[in-house]
């Protein structure tokens, strides 16, 4: 097989397990993932340079590209809202601590 092909194989692996992960709540998985995943499209990088793919090779990689897009999507999706609650818990917990401090300063 071709080794940029196996190269969006592997990563398109990895974005359906973090879409999974993000699908079922788990958090911590997610992120280890998206490091292996960054490590992955580092390494990606410049292996990917000056490669003329023939068609198949060229349709596959397409195909691979939008999966992991899709996965991507579907992973924001599915974290944005959890973002979005954890920034309102962060929020009311530095009110709180701000009125806590207000008031055991006034005693």
């Amino acid at each position: 097989m071709n080794p940029a092909i196996e190269n969006y194989e592997f990563l398109s692996s990895i974005t359906t397990q973090m879409r999974v992960a993000a699908t079922h709540g788990h958090w911590d998985q997610l992120v280890e993932l998206e490091k292996k995943c960054s490590r992955h499209v580092e390494i990606m990088k410049n292996q990917d340079i000056g490669i003329s793919p023939d068609e198949n090779t060229r349709l596959r990689k397409v195909q691979l590209i939008r999966q992991i897009l899709a996965d991507d999507a579907e992973i924001r999706n599915q974290t944005e809202p959890w973002m979005a609650q954890l920034q309102r818990i962060m929020h009311s917990t530095g009110q709180e601590i701000r009125l806590q401090q207000s008031y055991s300063s006034e005693y």
